[in-house]
């Protein structure tokens, strides 16, 4: 059975204008097209190679180049003592014993502290309060031999973070902060581990916890570190709330960017739709002049199925006039946005399009103004699909 064709019945500003409408609908219905099935070539081509994976970082301790018999030497030169002339006494009056030599060039600020410190009996003697024992111990084996242990590392983070900052030692001043980055932040500690990180000159560690605290803002603010933090020092709590607030309006605009990116790629699909439909005819609906395939087949433009729907409605609708009904005034845009997108109107097949070129010349210079910007967002828009199907073209030869 064949179908039954339905002409549009634009509106009655087409007889003044110098193009026909010559599009069709036809009544969907079953099409006497047969389609015939091709067997698919196969065809050798080689598969791409696979995505790029995330390097593996190794931790900072075991890029070490030294071997490990020097490092066991040194070790054991720190752990023996012998021929110790400096003793560092801890907050609790515990004394590691080390050599003048080694802490002077290891640490030039120690260096310079035992340079003025007299020396007793062949010993010197230098006092750090505040800081435990075993973390000093652990400080102290570090400028012997770079080397740590992970449950030192756990308990005196902070302190080795403090120490290593006060006495100049920045490989493990690193460490200290490539092990803080790397699992040790919570939420409970982030303020305190901020404030720490600004006294210590950690700029990326400072900024690693404002992050933390701006993502999970409603937690940390609710912390016991929180509440100590802004009676001690307001000023911080008021620029970590500006921080706050920058980042959701950032988030907000980026949100809103990427909806309006939405909208001027659907325009640029309509506008290839619109162009499909005027000239080549799809499923139910194109010009007179072309074989309708009826609803067989699947239409490679995703808005052709929505624009089929705003023409048929804009076919049967009484209250055509530009304003009277909102479908019909959209359709009106498309038109007209198409019409200033269009570079050869002479020999465009869409309605209205010369008619168009003629109305901007009597548009106000706002209104030209705001379809200025439309036309060069979705021209933008259009760039951007035609750059990321030949980048996908290119990634599916190789």
């Amino acid at each position: 059975m064949g179908t039954v064709a339905v002409e549009i019945s634009w509106p009655s500003i087409a007889d003044a204008l110098d193009q026909p409408l010559d599009i069709h609908i036809e009544e969907e219905g079953n099409s006497s097209d047969s389609s015939k099935c091709f067997g698919s070539c196969i065809v050798n081509i080689p598969k791409p190679p696979p995505l790029p994976g995330k390097s593996s970082i190794r931790p900072l301790a075991k890029q070490c180049r030294v071997p490990k018999e020097t490092r066991d030497l040194w070790d054991k030169l720190f752990n023996e003592g012998y021929g110790a002339d400096v003793h560092i006494i801890a907050e609790n009056g515990s004394i590691v014993a080390a050599h003048c030599s080694i802490l002077s060039v290891a640490s030039p600020v120690v260096g310079s502290f035992l340079d003025k410190t007299k020396c007793k009996n062949g010993v010197r003697v230098l006092r750090i309060p505040g800081v435990p024992y075993d973390a000093l111990f652990a400080f102290v084996r570090f400028l012997y031999s770079s080397r740590y242990d992970d449950e030192d590392m756990k308990k005196f983070v902070l302190h080795l973070l403090v120490l290593s900052h006060s006495y100049a030692v920045p490989s493990l001043k690193r460490i200290c902060e490539h092990f803080l980055e790397h699992g040790w932040l919570n939420k409970e500690n982030v303020v305190d581990v901020l404030q720490l990180a600004r006294s210590c000159d950690a700029p990326r560690l400072a900024l690693f916890c404002l992050r933390m605290v701006v993502r999970d803002f409603k937690t940390v603010a609710a912390t016991e570190a929180w509440k100590v933090m802004r009676l001690a020092n307001p000023a911080i709590e008021q620029e970590l709330l500006e921080s706050v607030v920058e980042a959701e309006s950032r988030k907000e605009e980026r949100v809103k960017k990427i909806e309006e990116k939405k909208v001027y790629l659907q325009l640029h699909e309509a506008m290839e739709a619109l162009l499909h439909i005027c000239r080549d005819g799809c499923r139910t609906i194109g010009p007179r002049d072309k074989a309708l395939k009826g609803s067989q087949g699947t239409c490679i433009f995703p808005a052709c199925k929505g624009l089929e729907t705003l023409i048929r409605h804009f076919s049967s609708c009484k209250t055509r006039v530009p304003g009277g009904c909102v479908h019909c005034k959209r359709m009106w845009q498309l038109l007209e946005l198409h019409s200033r997108m269009c570079h050869d109107p002479d020999c465009c097949k869409v309605p209205l399009c010369r008619h168009f070129k003629v109305k901007m010349q009597q548009q106000s210079k706002k209104d030209e103004a705001k379809w200025r910007i439309l036309v060069s967002k979705v021209a933008a828009a259009r760039n951007a699909q035609r750059l990321l199907r030949a980048s996908h073209k290119r990634y599916d030869f190789y």
